[in-house]
């Protein structure tokens, strides 16, 4: 899918996203993310849309042991290419039959690695003569063993985090913060319009509530908005220091993040 050209910035609930689908994304519904998420199916399933959009998610792809499919033989070369050649000698190596796998470095030697799958030796060193062919300087070569995947640790929901913690926070010059956090069902907030939560004080004047993302809409909130459960909401809070404002949307069992 083609990349956008406007940048997406992640929060908090993509991450989690990401970790999940990293870690085993051909069982993973979006109901069974959304459960370790907090948040509706429908707002994983849009989530995951816009991740695709951006071109953050780039495609879901097998791994696949070739030996045991039939006994082929996996093999690791490093090249040397042009650094003004690179991405299209890259992509030329991608056309040699048995190639399945080109990683591109920044700098340095062996800037291209290749991966090639061949039933015997001879398979392999054909696709080395092709790759020599193409201009690309193969510096070394090896049969891959073994290879191991892991999701990226810091995007891990079972990590560090306290329990109603915003999912995203932007500072802003002149002392204020965007926060976005998921509305708890007993937050004092939840199932109330803007208007009553601050005819009650539930929302105060130094809090302005300036969007609302629910399952796969995004709404512009107004007096009449009703604040439901599992809501993600997006704050701005004029006191980036007051605890409270936070408090309005987390659940009553939740303890209150350090400033």
């Amino acid at each position: 899918m083609p990349q956008q050209d406007t940048e997406y910035r992640l929060d908090d609930i993509d991450r989690r996203i990401l970790f999940t689908l990293m870690r085993e994304s051909r069982h993973t519904t979006a109901a069974a993310i959304a459960e370790t998420v907090n948040v509706s199916g429908a707002t994983v399933r849009n989530r995951i849309c816009n991740l695709e959009e951006a071109g953050i998610i780039s495609g879901y792809t097998a791994h696949i042991d070739f030996e045991r499919a039939g006994g082929n033989l996996t093999n690791l070369y490093l090249c040397n290419v042009p650094v003004p050649e690179r991405e299209a000698l890259a992509h030329r190596a991608r056309a040699v039959p048995g190639v399945i796998n080109v990683r591109t470095l920044m700098t340095g030697r062996e800037n291209l690695h290749v991966v090639a799958v061949g039933e015997t030796t001879s398979d392999l060193q054909r696709v080395a003569r092709k790759l020599s062919q193409l201009g690309i300087e193969i510096e070394d070569e090896d049969l891959v063993e073994d290879e191991f995947f892991s999701p990226y640790a810091p995007f891990d929901p079972d990590g560090d985090r306290d329990a109603g913690a915003p999912e995203d926070v932007i500072s802003l010059t002149g002392e204020a913060n965007i926060v976005q956090i998921t509305v708890d069902g007993s937050a004092p907030i939840a199932g109330r319009s803007l208007e009553e939560a601050s005819g009650e004080g539930i929302l105060d004047a130094d809090t302005l509530v300036i969007g609302i993302e629910r399952d796969e809409s995004e709404l512009t909130p107004h007096g009449e908005t009703v604040v439901q459960p599992d809501d993600i909401v997006t704050v701005l809070s004029r006191n980036p220091t007051d605890e409270r404002a936070l408090e309005t949307f987390r659940g009553t069992g939740t303890e209150a993040v350090d400033g």
